[in-house]
């Protein structure tokens, strides 16, 4: 049976969805960082989607190990991979701590090297951050990763952009709601395994898993 995860809620500033994040049990390494989702990003014209790059950055990789030295994480340095992926649309950027991995959206070079610069070093604080943690639970924005961006030079960085990124948007079919806080959870897809709510589960049994949280559906979900 797959173990048993804990769910917390993710808001952006100006989401119109809450953005629901899956945590793992205390003890396992996040496999994947959420997204930096982005709100209303116009399309490239053809004339720029030509020059858009694509696959790895190796200036960027070089340094992204500069910084990671400098910073006392030089053992997962030489794993760091940079690159420009044409499949993110809503999404500045994503760091998959597993892979070592920062993708990068090619519509940055749209908003100059400031936004790129800046985007990376959003991206690499997430997977410093979680080198710093090893194998303890973090949150994507939380205070680990807010002092990786101090150590990084953008002391100042928000959660998610402002960048005029399109937005994709999918119905939310499935409500779940934990039973002590009553905090809603809507989900695109019913929810396969124990999944309680991350909250309850820190403030009343010190953020492992407890049965009393496990989100439960709500009568009406996928009726709809």
């Amino acid at each position: 049976m797959p173990p048993s995860r804990q769910l917390e809620l993710d808001l952006a500033p100006n989401a119109s969805f809450p953005v629901a994040e899956r945590k793992t049990v205390v003890g396992r390494t996040p496999v994947r960082l959420g997204p930096l989702r982005l709100p209303n990003l116009p399309t490239a014209s053809g004339a720029l989607a030509l020059q858009l790059p694509a696959g790895r950055d190796h200036a960027l990789e070089r340094k992204a190990r500069e910084l990671l030295h400098a910073n006392g994480a030089g053992r997962i340095a030489s794993d760091i991979r940079v690159e420009w992926n044409s499949r993110l649309t809503t999404s500045a950027g994503r760091a998959d701590y597993k892979s070592r991995m920062i993708s990068l959206n090619a519509l940055l070079h749209g908003y100059g090297p400031e936004e790129i610069d800046r985007t990376f070093r959003h991206e690499l604080a997430h997977l410093l951050a979680q080198f710093r943690a090893g194998r303890r639970r973090i949150l994507a924005h939380g205070r680990e990763w807010r002092r990786a961006c101090k150590d990084l030079g953008i002391g100042d960085e928000k959660r998610c952009h402002t960048l005029p990124l399109p937005v994709r948007t999918r119905a939310r079919r499935f409500l779940y709601k934990c039973p002590n806080c009553k905090r809603d959870f809507p989900r695109t897809r019913k929810i396969g395994r124990a999944i309680a709510c991350l909250a309850c589960c820190r403030t009343y049994n010190r953020g492992k898993f407890d049965q009393r949280f496990r989100l439960r559906l709500a009568p009406c979900s996928g009726g709809l």
